[in-house]
Parts: C-alpha cells; sequence; structure tokens
C-alpha cells in the first residue's frame, strides 16, 4: 500500500471526506489539505498555508475532526 493509499484509508475509517484528489494532494473538508510528501510525512494545509507535518496518520485525523 503506498503512503497516498494508507491515507485515504485511514481518513475514510475516521469518516474524513476527501473533496479532490490531486496528485500529491488531497483536498478535505473544512478547507485543509494534505500533501503527501515521499518521506512518509504528510503535510497538513489550511487554506494553502502549513498548519503541521505528521508522521502519525491517527494524530492527524484527529486534528482534523477537532
Amino acid at each position: 500500500m503506498t503512503p497516498k493509499e494508507l491515507l485515504i484509508n485511514v481518513l475514510q475509517r475516521h469518516g474524513i471526506q476527501v473533496l479532490a484528489d490531486r496528485g500529491k494532494f488531497l483536498d478535505l473538508e473544512k478547507d485543509y489539505t494534505v500533501e503527501v510528501e515521499a518521506n512518509g510525512i504528510y503535510k497538513l494545509l489550511w487554506l494553502g498555508k502549513v498548519v503541521a507535518p505528521f508522521g502519525d496518520l491517527e494524530e492527524l485525523c484527529e486534528f482534523v475532526k477537532s
């Protein structure tokens, strides 16, 4: 499973909708975007500005849900 496939799987498990798939970027609800980086880090952006890098997908999902 690729890092992007893993991310999509975990997002679905948490009930977070992927609004658009733009290659290495996934647009989510609440104006969030996740950039899948080659080094296994997921960069969370909000309205185009970097919020934080995440290595833990569960933590990323909890942040988006809050």
